[in-house]
């Protein structure tokens, strides 16, 4: 499993990215400036960052116990991204709509568009990451 400062190396380059392409994407197709998206997803990446730190935690000794091992095939990973990012459309979908004034509707749309960013996001940060910061076996993984 991974570390706590390579966990911490993994969220936090996840969001720093993340933000600066979001923040440039939502502003463009939203028509808001970026004085009002910025501090929404930036709170968003704060709430992001812990979900995403406890979330991979979770997951990883959920694999770790039910399969012995936590590297993830396609479709274990296509089920990660999604599991992660219907937890923080639930957590960020209120706080959206209060913040910019809009319909709950409206900041659905815009949530389903993070999301669908994210999505992508994740899973192709996630696979460099563990391209570039490959997890070493452990006498236990090796067995299995």
């Amino acid at each position: 499993m991974r570390t706590t400062k390579d966990r911490i190396r993994h969220t936090l380059g996840f969001e720093l990215i993340g933000l600066a392409v979001l923040v440039t994407l939502i502003s463009w197709l939203f028509d808001f400036n970026m004085h009002a998206i910025g501090p929404i997803a930036v709170f968003g990446s704060i709430i992001a960052t812990i979900w995403n730190y406890f979330y991979n935690l979770l997951f990883d000794h959920f694999m770790l116990k039910r399969y012995g091992d936590v590297h993830k095939t396609l479709p274990m990973r296509v089920l990660h991204a999604f599991m992660f990012e219907g937890g923080l459309l639930i957590l960020f979908l209120p706080m959206i709509a209060w913040y910019l004034s809009i319909s709950l509707w409206q900041a659905f749309i815009m949530d389903i568009t993070m999301a669908i960013f994210y999505l992508v996001h994740a899973f192709i940060y996630n696979w460099g990451y563990d391209k570039i910061f490959a997890i070493q076996k452990t006498s236990s993984q090796s067995k299995t």
